[in-house]
Order: C-alpha cells, then structure tokens, then sequence
C-alpha cells in the first residue's frame, strides 16, 4: 500500500466515528460542540467549492457543520485534513482552503489536520505573511501520529475507537503486506474489537479500517481468516460473518477504485483546468483498478486532453 492510499481509509472512519474522532484528538473542541443538535457533512458541495477555485491541488477531505454550547445561531465549519505524506506547500493550501471556505460560506472556518505520513520532523502548523504593516496569519491544530508510538500502551487501554485506528496506522506503516508481524498484529487488533464491549456495527466499521490499511498476502490472509473464524467459533461471537467479510472486501475494492477515479479527475484538472462533465460517468463505467491506474499515469504524462479522452 502506497502511502498516499491511507487516505481513503481514514476519511472513512472519520466519518463513521466522527464525535469519537473529535473527542480523541480535539477533546476542547468536543467539550464546545452541542452534540444533541447534531453534526452535517457538507463533502459534496465542498467538492465543487474546492475544484471551481484556483487552489492548485483541488482536493480537500472533509468539511463537517457543528454548533456550539453557547447558542449562537452561526455554525462553525470544522474542515479536517488527513495528510498521508510530505507535502511542501501543505501549510500554505491549509491557508487557502479556510480563506475560500470562510469566503464562501461567511462562516468562522476550523482547519484541523491529521499528519499521518512518516516523517518525524514534518510538522506544519501555520501560515502567514506580514508586510508594511499587514499581517496575514492561520494557526491550525496539527496531530502527528508517529507521536502516539511512545504511547501505545496508553492506547491499548483506551476503548475509543480511534486507539485502535491509531494502532493499526502505526502497525501498517511499520510493516509489509508480507509480515507475519502484521498478519498476527492484524488479528490482535480484531480480537480486541471483540474484548472492548463495542456495538457489532462499530466492530463491522473497525473492522473494515483494520482490514483495508492492514493489507496482507493471498497466503497470510487465508492464516488472519482461519483465526478469526477459530477464535469466533471459540468464544461463540461470529460479529463478522464470511458473507460480511466479502462485502467488506469488495467495499475496500470500490473504495481504492473511486479513489484512483477522484486523483485521475484531480490531475486533469489542475493540468487542463476544464474538464468534460461528463468525465466522472465515463469513469465510473470502469472497474479494473488494474486499468485506472495506467489511466493515472496517462493523466500526469498525456500532452493534451484531447489525448487522454481518446485513450479513454
């Protein structure tokens, strides 16, 4: 697994355990949010805000409405970013996607990421520019993962479901596809699913996290099987059926597929500016991920679009 594919997996899972993600990493943030009004994912309509600027790379993760305790009326936009690797202007395109996202909605704007990459010493936290006496500056919180390495006991004992999603983010970043380490990993990871109380919908989520960023060979991945369903017949707790765990790998399967659909539209935007609007249905009719990924490269290298549309 390339480490730019974390991503999808985790924008998932945020969404799916979003007032758990908030109180794990931002637990000053929870405590403001009035919870009983609800919470509203705007990724839709913040899709077409992102792609109709001119920010450059023309993706952004999720943008979530809340409101707070103190009853104003005015909603706070809380736009989070999982980072999966380097990225030299990161700050900067934290900058300009809270300056367009305040300027389209007049609403106060909270930009959070998630620093989920390998590198120690990357730790973007700002933006600004001060001259003649205008000064421009953004603050945002940062989380990096690797710091959650010399607390992993500490997240072993916490039942928020982020620890485990924590866990199996290090273990796969540590590991191979090929790694007995990963494949017993993998299962502890599943087990504890099953110890910890959680509703068996939050066991099918997790699951499916752990599953998809945890990947394995043919061969180790037949051995996590025959565990797990060992393990379920042993304790009489089948959460997750076979006819599931297809399910489970097909949605994985659909998930990598729109993923490389979304990074293709992305490139030709940037590179072309204007795209067919009919471009995301002529991809979808495509399945092979085999075949979407020569498409991608194709969009980095084609000369024109006429090019590329004709490939297509």
């Amino acid at each position: 697994m390339q480490r730019s594919d974390y991503d999808s997996p985790w924008k998932e899972i945020i969404e799916q355990f979003f007032p758990e993600f908030i109180a794990f990493f931002f637990p000053r943030i929870y405590d403001d949010i009035d919870w009983s009004r609800g919470y509203e994912f705007l990724d839709k309509e913040l899709q077409k805000i992102v792609r109709d600027s001119q920010t450059g790379r023309k993706r952004v993760d999720k943008l979530v409405k809340v409101w707070r305790k103190n009853g104003e009326e005015a909603w706070i936009g809380i736009h989070v970013e999982v980072q999966g690797q380097y990225e030299q202007d990161f700050a900067r395109r934290m900058f300009q996607y809270n300056t367009l996202l305040y300027n389209h909605y007049q609403r106060r704007i909270v930009s959070l990421a998630i620093l989920s990459d390998d590198r120690p010493n990357w730790r973007p936290n700002n933006f600004g520019y001060d001259l003649w006496g205008c000064k421009i500056q953004l603050d945002f919180p940062a989380i990096k993962l690797l710091d959650y390495k010399e607390k992993q006991d500490e997240l072993e004992q916490d039942d928020n479901p982020f620890a485990i999603v924590i866990l199996a983010h290090l273990q796969a970043q540590d590991t191979t596809p090929a790694s007995t380490w990963r494949q017993e990993t993998k299962f502890r990871l599943v087990r504890r699913l099953y110890e910890r109380g959680y509703t068996r919908r939050q066991i099918l989520e997790l699951f499916r996290f752990i599953d998809w960023i945890m990947t394995l060979t043919p061969e180790l991945e037949a051995r996590f099987q025959t565990k797990i369903t060992e393990y379920e017949e042993a304790h009489n707790m089948q959460y997750v059926t076979a006819i599931e765990r297809k399910g489970i790998e097909q949605g994985i399967e659909q998930g990598m597929e729109q993923s490389m659909r979304d990074a293709i539209i992305d490139v030709l935007a940037l590179r072309f500016e204007d795209t067919p609007a009919d471009l995301p249905v002529r991809l979808d009719s495509i399945t092979d991920i085999i075949q979407l990924k020569e498409l991608h490269k194709w969009a980095v290298i084609t000369p024109s679009l006429e090019a590329f549309l004709a490939r297509l």
